[in-house]
């Protein structure tokens, strides 16, 4: 089965990716742009040889249009997917599906009227010390979870290098936190393995932008277990870094080479010693995974379940930052 998909929108820094990843999969295609900017679109359908629709619901009128990429403002995801579902066709999109927890569940339930399937890329789920931390807790080798940390952070902002759209409050819904951010706040939520109860946000101001390109927030949970969440576009030489500790142990990752290090009661050694434990191969792509559930006719369960909660998270933290409070996040529930 081919996919013929439509890009929608260039305005994402990861567009491209997402293209050579369409082009590069054996299932399918790239075969029509929209972009809300029409200068950017144009040069990207001529770049592909593809047509460049100046109106994004006569891309999705095209009966030989099976699917689309989003990479629109985050602003716009609402409008675009909705559209999209209402046109049949098949959505991948970058985090967030939304800015706001109730956008989302407006995309959630047209996404069920129409039956079509929806991934969101979250590729750090999908990575080789993800899968191997999860197999450690699995197996009990931490006890209960008291604490965990995931920071990333790059230079972007100090550099100049990322777009000057990304420091767009209105396009993107916040700053670092909602861009980079996502992918420690899903990482933690997952590592805690339990609801999260309360969010506390401090946003940083280096650069004197509109939104936050400095965050730390703290996930509170009924156990007492406390994870806490970094992200920045001003730090040099800053180390993805992966902390989860719990009452028999401690697991590492990235402090700073990308060695995934134990150290538990419940190992040979007694917790003695520090040891290296191999990483798990890379699961395939969210894109992959979205082909195969259109191919397959299956849903995407936990993947849109964990991004829907990841909007839920940073509403949360978006508002702790602005009124100085510890916020409750909104009940999440499972998908269909």
């Amino acid at each position: 089965m081919s996919i013929r998909i439509g890009m929608a929108s260039y305005w994402h820094v990861h567009a491209w990716d997402y293209t050579k990843q369409a082009q590069e999969h054996p299932d399918t295609s790239i075969t029509a742009v929209w972009d809300e900017d029409p200068v950017r679109g144009r040069e990207a359908a001529a770049k592909l040889g593809v047509p460049y629709y100046e109106s994004l619901q006569d891309m999705l009128a095209q009966p030989d249009l099976d699917a689309i990429i989003v990479d629109a403002p985050t602003n716009r995801h609402r409008e675009v997917i909705i559209a999209a579902a209402r046109a049949g066709k098949h959505i991948f999109t970058e985090k967030v599906i939304a800015p706001s927890l109730q956008e989302v569940r407006e995309i959630m339930e047209e996404i069920e009227r129409s039956g079509v399937k929806l991934t969101v890329s979250l590729p750090r789920l999908n990575d080789g010390y993800t899968l191997a931390i999860q197999d450690i807790l699995a197996r009990g080798q931490l006890g209960d979870i008291t604490y965990v940390r995931v920071r990333l952070s790059h230079n972007g902002a100090l550099a100049g290098w990322l777009p000057e759209h990304f420091y767009s409050l209105e396009q993107c819904g916040g700053g670092a936190l909602i861009d980079l951010g996502c992918h420690p706040m899903y990482l933690t939520r997952l590592f805690l393995g339990q609801e999260v109860t309360g969010v506390s946000a401090n946003f940083g101001y280096v650069t004197g932008k509109e939104v936050e390109d400095n965050a730390v927030v703290t996930l509170f949970s009924g156990s007492g277990a406390i994870g806490v969440v970094e992200a920045g576009f001003v730090n040099s030489h800053s180390p993805f870094t992966v902390e989860v500790h719990g009452t028999e142990g401690t697991v590492l990752f990235g402090t700073p080479e990308d060695k995934l290090l134990l150290r538990s009661n419940q190992a040979e050694n007694q917790g003695k010693a520090w040891i290296e434990v191999p990483l798990h191969s890379r699961r395939e792509s969210a894109f992959e995974q979205w082909v195969g559930h259109i191919q397959n006719n299956t849903i995407a369960e936990s993947n849109l379940q964990m991004a829907v909660e990841l909007t839920s998270l940073m509403e949360a933290a978006n508002r702790s930052a602005k009124e100085g409070n510890v916020i409750r996040p909104e009940a999440v529930s499972p998908q269909p």
